[in-house]
């Protein structure tokens, strides 16, 4: 008797742990969640002038070709194939000191990655206007700790400049129509 109780058990024991699982998940299907899908440009071709030794530059290209919806031209010659003309006005990398000790040492730092671009037809018709994208972070500085720091303040200057990239990319997919 004693035996079939401990199944029962655990027959009912595994059925509620189904259950609860059902009931923890049921919720997600009506709430609209979905992964991130690649972006849908309105458009088919995009032309951009970034400089050579841009790291942003690079990253954004390397992102648009992956997309494999668009055609990234880079070519000056080809500008006027593409249907719509990427202007990057400005990427400058900031390091300013935000925090000194009784000694004058510098104990702070914000790091700012400002970038300004439009987007705009061959024609001239201006898509999305001259916007400027300001990511910042704060790093800490120790002195016997440089080279860390230096390594630090490379990756946390890489990962802003991430989050502009995919910024960028959802602000050029918002653009619906030329």
């Amino acid at each position: 008797m004693k035996r079939a109780a401990v199944l029962s058990r655990r027959a009912f024991g595994g059925f509620a742990g189904k259950l609860v699982v059902l009931g923890l998940a049921a919720p997600l299907a009506g709430c609209g969640f979905q992964l991130r899908q690649p972006p849908n440009f309105a458009f088919k071709s995009i032309y951009t002038d970034v400089a050579p030794t841009s790291v942003l530059g690079s990253e954004l290209k390397r992102n648009l070709t992956a997309v494999g919806n668009v055609e990234l031209i880079t070519e000056g010659s080809q500008r006027m194939k593409a249907e719509v003309i990427l202007d990057i006005l400005q990427e400058l990398r900031e390091k300013i000191v935000v925090g000194t000790n009784a000694a004058g040492q510098v104990r702070e730092f914000q790091l700012r990655l400002r970038f300004r671009f439009r987007l705009r037809t061959p024609q001239g018709k201006e898509l999305i206007p001259e916007t400027e994208m300001v990511q910042q972070r704060d790093i800490s500085f120790n002195e016997s700790a440089v080279l860390a720091k230096e390594t630090e303040e490379a990756l946390l200057f890489r990962s802003m400049q991430t989050d502009i990239v995919h910024q960028l990319l959802r602000r050029l997919a918002a653009v619906k129509e030329l």
